[in-house]
């Protein structure tokens, strides 16, 4: 498992190709390329980077799983509602599914970690679609604390997928705005003063 920096992202999708290339041969389509899908989720934005440069350098189709209802924006309520969906073993409706999975070999699955797990729409995609014998290649960011169990979690929902090695990245730039300005606020609020 790869774990690299937040800058370290942007060179990222050059050590997944690298990883791609040292896992073996892979089926072919007509063309005599791998047949790669990439699926992401992702709340605010950095899973969205990646998945796009893989899109382009691979070359891969392109999957942006969506709940059917989105999340609020506030951070703060999206890990609220988050924790009590996990907690629950919420899967939400999805907006939209990949009209033909067994068209690709290689699925990229790319997500944020959720509370030190898989986010509730990246299960409901697994849930929705066969993914026996593709190989499947996590791409994953986290805030600073890992990945948690979520590489497990995927095996338990796609157990006859082959799952190679998950990159890991650490995107926690919107947690650590959000600590600055506290300190910073906590820093410029006026004292009370005693009379």
């Amino acid at each position: 498992m790869t774990a690299v920096s937040r800058r370290a992202a942007i060179g990222a999708p050059a050590a997944l190709m690298l990883s791609a290339g040292a896992c073996g041969a892979q089926p072919t389509g007509p063309s005599g390329q791998t047949r790669a899908l990439v699926a992401y989720f992702s709340r605010s934005g950095n899973t969205r980077v990646i998945a796009g440069q893989l899109h382009r350098e691979l070359p891969a189709d392109l999957f942006e799983i969506r709940p059917a209802r989105p999340y609020p924006e506030d951070y703060e309520q999206i890990v609220a509602q988050a924790s009590r969906e996990r907690e629950a073993g919420f899967r939400p409706e999805l907006a939209g599914r990949v009209a033909s999975l067994s068209a690709y070999d290689v699925v990229w699955l790319g997500f944020p970690v959720w509370g030190q797990s898989v986010p509730p729409p990246v299960r409901a995609f697994l849930a929705a679609h066969d993914l026996s014998g593709k190989t499947v290649r996590p791409f994953v960011t986290h805030g600073g604390y890992g990945l948690g169990d979520s590489l497990s979690m995927l095996r338990a929902d796609a157990p006859r997928a082959r799952f190679e090695a998950a990159v890991s990245m650490e995107a926690d730039q919107e947690r650590r705005t959000m600590n600055q300005v506290r300190e910073w606020l906590a820093k410029a609020r006026p004292r009370a003063t005693n009379p």
